[in-house]
């Protein structure tokens, strides 16, 4: 679609023309604006906004957006310092996509209203983890001191930069700060980086024509075939450069990737910082990661394309193949990234192009066997899992295979949820493979999703795989993320919650305590063998 300032006055008593104004000022004025080409399109934005508002046509940079969804959805805008909060007429919901926009708006607020308090936890979670401290700490030989990639550029704002009034045009320092940051991220890759996302992008304070901005650029931190670079902008006036006093206007976090001829994306080298506020924006560069992993999950929940396959007689065993097939590809796949760590547990993910998938690892002193023999059999899952309540077979349809009807608890007020899942099993074919157990949900006609007491979750790919090491075993679970299981991790990415963490605890705790009860009925039945 295409706009024309001819066209402005007819076109601006259009409601949806309005809204479509105050979706481009808030997504395209924040996160695509470097792009010359959008810059009408805020302008024009802009000017719907004020004409809707009926308020001063400068909008400043302390301007505080809010969206309150008490109610009848509506948006309120406060301008400049002291103004009155103008209240717009509350958006009609009509139909099934727009109330799930609604809906979805109502989760990324709250997410960004919980930004700082969880910002903070998840900082301090990372500066008591000692892992992550030993790394930073003892410099690697193949890591990249952060140090080498320190960019810093000056600029003269000129009377194009600004708009009428004088002030920098937001998309014109976000072009600055994308290229001096791309000179940054450039220097681990040696390679020109592509922009991938901008995250907490914030207006600090204006700048007009004469201003000096002093760009200063640095790597956070990598994660594999992403870089965080970390961009500070100062701005002087005449008299500020000459006494040395610098106004904080903008501050941003930029990721990059970078590709090779052929499309295939780069692995960025690990970095390493030995002073305090490289230590900061480390750990920073983690946390942020995580809030960025959750917002991934309310973006997920917008389409769910899971379907379970249809399960009769003539396609099982093409499932049971599937089945397995498609946990050991999820196993195999490259770029899984650690996400916490508690003792002996680590938590994994792989964020993908339309999947977000999660890896729960433990470490436990337990024979590989004995593992997959307790957890091969779901019906005893119910002594440790607390997501799961109750859990039946359904159908045994090979000593292997076997369908399971289970029960979850309600989670956040909603009614509690059911599977349907078909388990196969699969010992190691030679040494060094692991014991497999893959889990994907199935539909049966005998078991439909029509209890109004439960709610159908599908579960696209998950399962177990136990490799085992004399008396202890390593035991990785793998899910692929749909919403109804993504919810159980969501707060986990977040950092709001340790309940996978907390769960894996139980799970390692119950094999443990089943070996030793293994232990001692061995141990008696050697005793009563040897008396006479």
């Amino acid at each position: 679609m295409t706009f024309s300032l001819k066209r402005l006055p007819e076109l601006l008593p259009d409601p949806s023309l309005l809204l479509l104004s105050l979706f481009l000022l808030n997504i395209l004025g924040t996160q695509e604006a470097a792009l010359y080409r959008v810059r009408p399109l805020i302008h024009l934005a802009q000017y719907c906004l004020h004409r809707l508002a009926a308020a001063s046509p400068r909008l400043q940079s302390g301007t505080d957006y809010q969206h309150q969804c008490k109610g009848k959805p509506g948006i309120h805008y406060q301008y400049g310092a002291g103004g009155d909060k103008i209240n717009l007429k509350p958006v009609e919901l009509l139909t099934a996509q727009d109330f799930l926009e609604h809906a979805l708006a109502a989760e990324r607020r709250k997410i960004r209203l919980e930004h700082e308090h969880v910002f903070k936890n998840l900082m301090q979670e990372c500066a008591m983890d000692n892992e992550v401290l030993d790394y930073v700490c003892n410099k690697k030989e193949d890591a990249v001191s952060t140090d080498h990639t320190h960019v810093q550029s000056i600029e003269l704002v000129l009377p194009p930069h600004a708009n009428h009034q004088g002030n920098t045009f937001g998309g014109q320092i976000m072009a600055w700060m994308e290229t001096v940051a791309a000179i940054s991220a450039s220097r681990l890759c040696c390679l020109p980086p592509t922009l991938k996302s901008v995250d907490m992008f914030k207006f600090r304070g204006p700048s007009t024509v004469g201003d000096r901005l002093v760009f200063n650029a640095i790597v956070n931190n990598t994660f594999q075939e992403s870089v965080e670079v970390g961009v500070r902008v100062e701005a002087y006036n005449c008299e500020e450069w000459a006494k040395g006093q610098a106004r904080h206007i903008n501050s941003a976090f930029l990721i990059f990737n970078a590709a090779n001829k052929t499309g295939e994306l780069l692995t960025f080298p690990r970095v390493t910082s030995t002073t305090k506020d490289g230590l900061r924006r480390y750990y920073g560069a983690i946390s942020r990661r995580r809030i960025r992993l959750a917002r991934r999950y309310v973006l997920l929940k917008k389409e769910d394309n899971c379907i379970p396959l249809s399960w009769d007689q003539s396609n099982q065993v093409y499932i049971i193949k599937s089945n397995i097939a498609a946990l050991s590809a999820l196993a195999a796949k490259p770029g899984w990234e650690i996400t916490s760590t508690l003792a002996h547990i680590k938590m994994f993910s792989l964020k993908e192009r339309d999947a977000l998938s999660v890896k729960v690892e433990m470490q436990v002193q337990v024979s590989s066997e004995l593992a997959f023999s307790l957890l091969s059999d779901f019906t005893l899952h119910v002594h440790w899992d607390p997501w799961c309540s109750t859990c039946r077979v359904i159908k045994s349809v090979t000593r292997e295979d076997k369908i399971y009807h289970i029960t979850s608890p309600p989670a956040n007020g909603n009614k509690p949820n059911d599977f349907l899942i078909l388990v196969s099993q699969r010992q190691p074919c030679k040494a060094g493979d692991p014991y497999i157990i893959a889990v994907r949900s199935v539909a049966l006609t005998s078991v439909p999703p029509s209890n109004k007491n439960y709610c159908r979750n599908e579960i696209q790919c998950a399962g177990f795989l136990i490799y085992g090491d004399g008396n202890s075993s390593l035991v990785s679970y793998f899910v692929q993320g749909t919403p109804g299981i993504l919810s159980c991790f969501a707060a986990n990415l977040a950092g709001l919650s340790k309940s996978i963490e907390e769960t894996a605890c139980m799970c390692t705790q119950y094999l443990e305590l089943e070996t030793s009860k293994d232990k001692c009925i061995q141990l008696n039945n050697t005793e009563s063998s040897t008396v006479p």
